[in-house]
């Protein structure tokens, strides 16, 4: 294009290409240059005339390299098994002294396993430390029932099988990991030796007694090899075989660590339970004092206005008593509703006064008795109130009962509950009659439910509840 003060041609310009990146370059004093124009994930030889990849690809060659140097004498697996076993020695050293004094003086043997049962809570704490700082292994501090220095703490830990078998450990256990440990310890050493043997004799001048010396040191030269390559397995094996035996004898037991599993699983489900308890309580609470009370107030609304609007055409005056009538309908569903939940009489006066009330409002008569020194736990409560109410709408619903007995009694920590009716029988949970979820609800809280109604009846439903969670 010719420009139009001097009317040269300016060449054109050239479209832009893609952005330049950095390549290799021939570098007369060699060395190593990363080049992302060529391999963004390799390092090329850049004073080769063609670059060529040092690493290996992710392939079986990759792996067992790494694999070998992650294995290696000089790895930090290496090392902190054999610094692992070491750090045993010092800590068998009391155990090697009973076992000395029990040898050599066998009437001591008594003093000597009592000191060391006095000091195998000390040792056991700084064999936890042990696992935990260098092999971050965690072992779980079997629990006190008391402190140690009180009488009860003293009888309760001499009473525990956890603290035998941590006896165990301290005299059979850590003796043999630290026997392991010299062994491991006496490997490296006499491997660097013998490894080295060669640098030292070159070091030294020759003597002329001495002309086969090739021939005495270079086997001293491979077994030393041989050795640093062997000690980290020997090592790993100790470490393998110590928290074998820490995981067995320093921690809980299997049967212990169970039971204090099934025992949080109770507390938390006590919890759960409670809470769930609350929250229909909380339900119950704001369907009473809100919606309810709404209710009630339309439904007096609709009476007044029924009463004084008398002048109102015949079809205004059906559709205010139609409504009059669904809100009070509303208002009896919704209190059905509030005390199918948790009714706040239950809460106020208990089970008697709560029963009380199921038992006039059913269609058949009810023989209630109700013994119970002492009330039980709120959400037990609850649960016996459930069953009482559900049993009677089975029987309501199913028996063609004329009487119902209901019998509570209170003995100890336990509350047994009796239903019995003399209705046609047949009762089955598994017939879906409402008695699946009272199994449930009783189980729930560790109860136990035995139905008794064989075909032509009468019904005798049996329940056992805990008092306290």
């Amino acid at each position: 294009m010719a420009s139009p003060a001097s009317g040269r041609v300016r060449p054109q310009a050239k479209p832009p290409g893609p952005p330049r990146v950095s390549s290799a370059r021939f570098r007369p004093r060699g060395g190593a240059r990363y080049t992302p124009a060529l391999n963004p994930t390799a390092w090329h030889r850049p004073d080769l005339a063609v670059y060529g990849c040092l690493m290996p690809t992710n392939g079986p060659r990759r792996r067992a390299l790494d694999w070998a140097a992650a294995h290696a004498p000089w790895s930090a697996w290496a090392w902190r098994n054999t610094a692992f076993v070491t750090a045993g020695l010092p800590l068998a050293l009391p155990a090697a002294a009973a076992l000395w004094l029990a040898l050599c003086a066998p009437w001591k043997t008594g003093t000597a396993l009592l000191l060391m049962l006095l000091a195998s809570g000390v040792l056991t704490a700084l064999q936890r430390g042990r696992f935990w700082s260098l092999l971050e292994l965690d072992v779980p501090r079997v629990p006190a029932p008391a402190p140690w220095y009180t009488w009860r703490g003293v009888t309760g830990r001499l009473r525990a099988e956890s603290t035998w078998r941590q006896c165990a450990y301290h005299l059979v256990a850590a003796p043999l990991a630290a026997v392991g440990g010299v062994v491991v310890v006496a490997a490296w050493g006499v491997g660097l030796v013998c490894t080295l043997v060669l640098s030292w004799l070159w070091a030294v001048p020759l003597r002329a007694s001495m002309p086969d010396w090739s021939r005495q040191y270079v086997p001293l030269t491979v077994l030393g090899v041989l050795l640093l390559l062997l000690t980290p397995w020997v090592a790993a094996a100790v470490v393998r075989l110590d928290t074998g035996a820490a995981a067995a004898l320093l921690g809980p037991s299997r049967a212990g660590e169970l039971r204090r599993r099934v025992e949080d699983l109770a507390v938390s489900r006590a919890g759960a339970l409670d809470a769930a308890d609350a929250e229909r309580r909380r339900i119950e609470r704001d369907l009473h004092d809100g919606a309810q009370q709404r209710l009630v107030s339309l439904a007096m609304n609709l009476g007044l206005a029924r009463a004084t609007l008398t002048d109102l055409p015949p079809e205004a005056r059906r559709v205010i008593d139609e409504a009059h009538r669904e809100a009070k309908e509303a208002i009896e569903e919704l209190n059905n509703l509030v005390r199918g939940l948790h009714p706040a009489v239950l809460d106020d006066r208990g089970l008697d006064a709560a029963l009380s009330g199921i038992a006039a409002r059913a269609p058949l008569p009810v023989e209630l008795t109700v013994d119970m020194a002492e009330r039980p736990s709120p959400t037990v409560e609850a649960v016996a109130y459930f069953v009482v109410s559900e049993t009677l709408t089975n029987v309501a619903k199913h028996a063609r009962a004329t009487r119902v007995g209901v019998r509570l009694r209170r003995r100890a920590d336990r509350l047994r509950i009796t239903v019995h009716d003399d209705g046609t029988g047949g009762a089955d949970p598994a017939h879906g009659t409402g008695l699946a979820g009272l199994v449930k609800r009783v189980g729930s809280v560790d109860g136990t439910i035995e139905i008794d109604s064989p075909p032509g009846g009468p019904t005798l439903i049996t329940v056992e509840l805990p008092c306290v969670l």
